[in-house]
């Protein structure tokens, strides 16, 4: 099983990041599009590592051209020595509409087509086939020699799709490489909503989930002592209920049929009682979202929950300090022996 972390989309530190990750085993680094662009960081990755792949978890889609995403992924493709993988995500209505002041369609269909013009435009600069994508939403017929990046040695470029709902699992299953399963996820949802609508996206492609990478992992509440794992429960209740007030993402509460916490922790939101929310997130919901114990308990319950679907994994970058890289080291470890 491979292991993916996160680290943060920060030039300055993107060094030291990059090569601590490669340094404590991790397989792949990820940038999220949070404070920062997340391709810049991945370049300095790319400089300063040998072996971690490299990619974006994720970039959002829609606020670029596939044009433009089509550049920087062949470039940084090219640069890391085929270490790239392109991870994408549409970001819910209101963050596109009143963040990047993009008109809104449905995703789903947007983001198949969207795909297929980058699979569309990196067959151009690999082959010199003519470019001649058209869509409803998209259009690429132009590509001059001046505009024809010189070719690269590994020009399929793996693309992701970050996905929660039914259609985009589908589209995932379709047109990309793989799924980042949201954190905000959990092995029911997983099996009974992701998983079916993944496969009926591959069967449409021709293909199994043996030709498909599946990153899960969800949250984690991991420590040596009991007083750690207080500590790292309380953190995962906050990012459970930061999510769970979203209601794009309601569907997965209500296959364990706790919907109307989605309601609650809204209208939370909307008054401002974000330092309140985590406390409507009791012991049993967390528990199902996320693996709770010590690292090697830890692990094994990741593997039991994600093993039998997921080649890779995340898991969190620890920080800086003896006793938690140790730490790191030990659930790395046991998620490289599954399936061996």
């Amino acid at each position: 099983m491979r292991v993916d972390t996160g680290i943060a989309p920060e030039i300055g530190t993107a060094k030291e990041q990059a090569q601590r990750a490669e340094a404590l085993g991790y397989d792949g680094i990820v940038t999220p599009e949070t404070t920062h662009d997340p391709f810049f960081p991945l370049l300095v990755a790319a400089e300063h590592t040998e072996r971690v792949t490299i990619g974006t978890g994720v970039a959002i889609s829609f606020p670029r051209s596939p044009m433009v995403v089509a550049n920087i992924a062949w470039d940084l493709q090219g640069y890391s020595g085929g270490r790239f993988k392109l991870g994408l995500g549409s970001q819910v209505k209101g963050h596109n509409q009143r963040r990047f002041s993009v008109e809104w369609t449905p995703p789903g269909p947007r983001m198949r087509e969207y795909v297929l013009s980058l699979k569309a435009i990196w067959n151009t600069w690999a082959t010199g086939e003519e470019l001649n994508f058209q869509g409803e939403h998209y259009n690429f017929t132009l590509m001059t020699p001046n505009f024809t990046p010189p070719p690269i040695d590994h020009p399929n470029i793996p693309v992701y799709i970050s996905a929660v709902g039914p259609v985009m699992c589908r589209v995932a299953g379709e047109v990309c490489d793989g799924l980042r399963m949201h954190g905000f996820l959990t092995p029911k949802y997983m099996t009974e909503v992701i998983l079916p609508n993944v496969e009926k996206g591959l069967a449409k492609s021709g293909r199994t989930m043996k030709d498909f990478d599946l990153v899960g992992g969800g949250f984690a509440a991991v420590g040596d002592t009991d007083e750690e794992i207080r500590k790292a429960k309380q953190q995962v209740a906050t990012q459970i209920s930061f999510y769970g007030s979203t209601r794009t993402y309601q569907g997965v509460f209500d296959v364990h049929g706790w919907g109307d916490l989605t309601s609650k922790l809204h209208e939370m939101s909307l008054a401002g009682e974000w330092g309140a929310m985590s406390e409507v997130i009791s012991d049993d919901v967390l528990e199902t979202f996320a693996v709770v114990g010590k690292p090697e308990d830890a692990a094994t319950e990741i593997i039991k929950r994600y093993g039998d679907y997921c080649e890779t994994v995340g898991f969190g970058m620890p920080t800086p300090n003896a006793d938690e890289e140790s730490r790191a080291r030990r659930i790395i470890d046991t998620l490289h022996s599954a399936g061996n």
